[in-house]
């Protein structure tokens, strides 16, 4: 069955972004909506030489991990990409990811694959990013994440990944920003959801009246929120009422800590996942309570405070002096100021002379950002072996970095792949959060 624009396919495996891949004609063609094993019917929307880009219409022969989304705006909102497919599958689907980008890009394979790490699949998400547009063709301002394949805001009255409290406000907010002087001005709305507190941060291009601040100050008391303003860049954002600076904050009940932060820094977006991934690699590190430890790309200290409360000292290295700030005012307030130190290095342009500088760590652990730790680990893989640290646990959000990463430790530096797995951060997402053990 094809026209010019329509394929009957079968679905022979799926890419990172849970698309399926077929073949026709001597091309690629990758199917959204459509999943491993099945036959289904796809409109071709993109071609390309190589390859073309199609949408599901019709299936034909359903795979058994098909799910029926939860979100009456799946397909639509480009938030999620995989809520049609079973969350076990969603799962098994990005650990074969990352073995996949470890055998083929590092060419390297971990000897044991590790337990894979969930949690909820619904209402997870406690730090988004809400496109804000005034589009009067359809009806005022929309306020949600982008429609899937395209830069317009999708017009959604719920989300299922949010937390149910933020989800209610989304059509609230849009009455709010149409309440202001500048509707046209506001571009996007941040939030970071704490343990106590909700923070909605708050673009605006021009600036805000005394009636819009008043119309925020009354949102705030009516939804029981808390108003970031930030008119640049967030170096910028400030509280709208400056008692509200230090309200966020985050718990790791099994070390009995809590994490301050302000919205505008970095935190893992899923509380639950984040709880389970630190005491996951603190277990894989072995930390004795001997031992100095590095923590490297450190942030707040998500990794380096619990590990002060088991090694004999914690040196954190990262590169953005604020959150190092956040880092020493809670060793401070924990009482850890004597166990764990911090230091501000731009860990992409560091060598190995300046890691033998810091002394010998026996344990180090690495959580860098998507562009993942290539100076870091070119150096480690040219220190002698008595150089090294016995142990490393690498966290990684991007598969394709760390499997990079990996392949330059066990092919330069002989460093050996002990273990690896996939966690499911972000569940119903192509995003793919994992964990990695090397020795030397």
């Amino acid at each position: 069955m094809r026209d010019s624009q329509t394929l009957l396919l079968d679905i022979e495996s799926l890419d990172l972004e849970g698309q399926g891949v077929a073949h026709h004609a001597g091309k690629v063609a990758f199917v959204e909506g459509a999943l491993l094993g099945e036959r289904v019917v796809a409109r071709v929307v993109r071609r390309k030489p190589s390859f073309d880009k199609a949408r599901i219409e019709r299936v034909v022969k359903a795979s058994s991990q098909r799910a029926q989304p939860p979100c009456p705006h799946f397909g639509t909102c480009g938030g999620c990409a995989m809520q049609h497919i079973e969350p076990a599958a969603q799962m098994a689907i990005k650990q074969r990811a990352l073995e996949d980008a470890l055998a083929h890009i590092g060419k390297v394979r971990a000897h044991q694959i590790l337990p894979a790490m969930q949690g909820p699949s619904l209402a997870y998400r406690h730090r988004a990013r809400l496109s804000v547009r005034l589009v009067p063709k359809k009806g005022g301002v929309l306020v949600g994440f982008r429609e899937r394949n395209s830069s317009y805001v999708a017009d959604i009255r719920q989300c299922l990944v949010l937390p149910p409290h933020v989800s209610a406000l989304l059509l609230p907010l849009r009455a709010l920003v149409e309440s202001l002087s500048r509707p046209d001005r506001i571009p996007q709305i941040e939030v970071a959801v704490g343990d106590e507190a909700t923070v909605f941060s708050l673009r605006h291009l021009e600036p805000l009246l005394d009636r819009d601040l008043e119309h925020l100050r009354a949102f705030a008391r009516t939804h029981q929120v808390i108003w970031w303003l930030q008119p640049k860049g967030p170096e910028s954002a400030h509280p709208l009422d400056p008692d509200d600076r230090d309200r966020l904050a985050y718990a790791l009940p099994a070390y009995g800590l809590r994490m301050h932060y302000q919205p505008t820094d970095f935190t893992q977006v899923n509380p639950t996942v984040n709880q389970a991934l630190v005491s996951r690699a603190l277990s894989l590190l072995e930390v004795r309570d001997g031992d100095r430890v590095a923590d490297m790309f450190c942030g707040l200290g998500n990794f380096s405070l619990p590990l002060a409360m088991a090694a004999r000292e914690v040196v954190g290295i990262e590169g953005s002096a604020a959150l190092l700030r956040r880092a020493r005012d809670d060793a401070a307030r924990q009482g850890l100021a004597d166990r764990v130190s911090f230091a501000e290095l731009n860990l992409f342009e560091i060598d190995a002379d300046w890691l033998r500088g810091l002394g010998y760590f026996e344990r180090m652990l690495i959580d860098p950002p998507r562009e993942g730790a290539l100076a870091l680990a070119q150096a480690l893989s040219t220190l002698a072996p008595q150089e090294r640290p016995r142990r490393m646990v690498y966290v990684s959000c991007n598969p394709a970095t760390l499997a990079r990463d990996a392949g330059i430790l066990h092919h330069v530096g002989g460093w050996t792949l002990r273990a690896a797995g996939a966690v499911n951060m972000f569940p119903h997402t192509a995003h793919v959060e994992s964990i990695a053990v090397f020795e030397p």
